[in-house]
């Protein structure tokens, strides 16, 4: 879907320097020698000439080129994504899209089958991936906006070169980020060898910048709430988990994301990247099993859960569905923050399963640590 969202009247380089005096931001070198390198690619954008009434109706007999790709990687929390919104709020094409790099993968695969079926039954002489790259860059628009590119799935590691090379070539611009570099990604996956494919056609066609900043500022916000789990349910602690996931996800709005579980489509209803924002009813209260939390843990590096309660003998399928969901976050290193109407141990303690529920508690109080907040999520 195209954004119809009317630009910013600021450029990102004004953007950014506006958040620094408000004291939203702070002074960050780092951040400011990756943001001028979108400010020129916002310049750049901004600058193209627009094609003549005649133009619309003879071809050009020599198109410039697509303005050069970005790929930004850095850690978690560097403030990758700050900036590659401000940058897509402020770029004065109408045409764009800004999209989870899992969300659009999931997208081409439909695309793939979809195309393939077509061509099948019409007996059509067209080959399948340009068939979808042209679909890709005549619906979405020449700019693409790809958050946390990150591969883990042998059937998006074979695709990817000639993805991208067939988008390259009809002129799309990306800005990527991933929280490594082209080198690191997919590392012991099947057939690495023809991903390096991709990698080294990112090195080649992509400018490709680190975002060094010593500051994980995702890190520092929830740090400075002194605790993740806000307990009991009051006004407060409802108020202190909003105002961290405003900072986390820039005050940006929501978007639900689509997870494909088993052949089945599991909607999340508020997300932004890498962070999700559940209920306990969503999670606990509906018949989700250990599949639909595995594919929660690997895609969001970050989980809100409101409003889990105390269990009574009577909630113990409730009981055992989060047993299960904290066992998943915690494989995966999810960051958790949550409110609930009782601290971990007084959440259940009679009924069905509570043995195994002590290892819950155990878990919701190391996921509180120092150790496991810094640690990297394992997707």
């Amino acid at each position: 879907m195209l954004s119809s969202v009317q630009p910013q009247s600021v450029d990102p380089l004004h953007a950014y320097e506006g958040c620094v005096k408000e004291g939203k931001l702070l002074n960050d070198e780092a951040q400011r020698l990756v943001n001028a390198r979108l400010q020129t690619l916002y310049e750049t954008l901004s600058a193209r000439p627009k094609r003549s009434l005649i133009h619309k109706i003879l071809p050009l007999r020599a198109s410039s080129p697509a303005p050069r790709s970005i790929y930004i990687w850095g850690a978690v929390g560097r403030g990758k994504s700050l900036l590659m919104d401000m940058f897509y709020a402020a770029v004065p094409v109408t045409a764009k899209r800004r999209i989870h790099f899992h969300a659009f993968m999931q997208e081409v695969h439909g695309k793939i089958h979809a195309w393939r079926r077509t061509i099948e039954e019409k007996g059509l002489k067209q080959e399948l991936l340009p068939t979808v790259a042209h679909e890709i860059s005549t619906n979405n628009g020449k700019l693409i906006c790809l958050d946390e590119l990150q591969v883990t799935d042998v059937a998006d590691a074979m695709i990817l070169s000639k993805l991208f090379t067939f988008l390259l070539d009809d002129k799309v611009t990306f800005v990527i980020t991933s929280n490594r570099p082209p080198e690191e990604l997919y590392l012991g996956g099947l057939q690495r060898e023809k991903f390096m494919e991709f990698v080294d056609l990112v090195y080649g066609r992509m400018e490709v910048l680190e975002l060094a900043s010593p500051h994980d500022y995702r890190m520092q916000q929830i740090r400075a709430m002194q605790t993740v789990y806000l307990w009991p349910l009051t006004l407060k602690s409802n108020t202190a988990m909003q105002d961290i996931f405003a900072y986390l996800t820039h005050h940006t709005p929501l978007m639900p994301a689509t997870l494909n579980v088993q052949g089945r489509k599991l909607i999340v209803e508020e997300s932004y990247g890498g962070i999700a924002r559940f209920t306990f009813a969503d999670l606990c209260e509906k018949p989700l099993g250990s599949a639909d939390y595995l594919a929660i843990a690997s895609r969001f590096h970050t989980v809100f859960i409101k409003n889990i309660p105390k269990l009574t003998p009577e909630r113990r399928n409730e009981a055992k569905r989060f047993v299960l969901l904290m066992d998943t976050l915690y494989d995966h290193r999810v960051k958790l923050v949550c409110t609930a109407d009782a601290p971990p141990d007084q959440l259940y303690v009679a009924g069905d399963g509570t043995f195994e529920f002590a290892r819950t508690v155990s878990r919701l109080a190391e996921m509180q640590s120092e150790a496991y907040l810094a640690a990297s999520h394992i997707p």
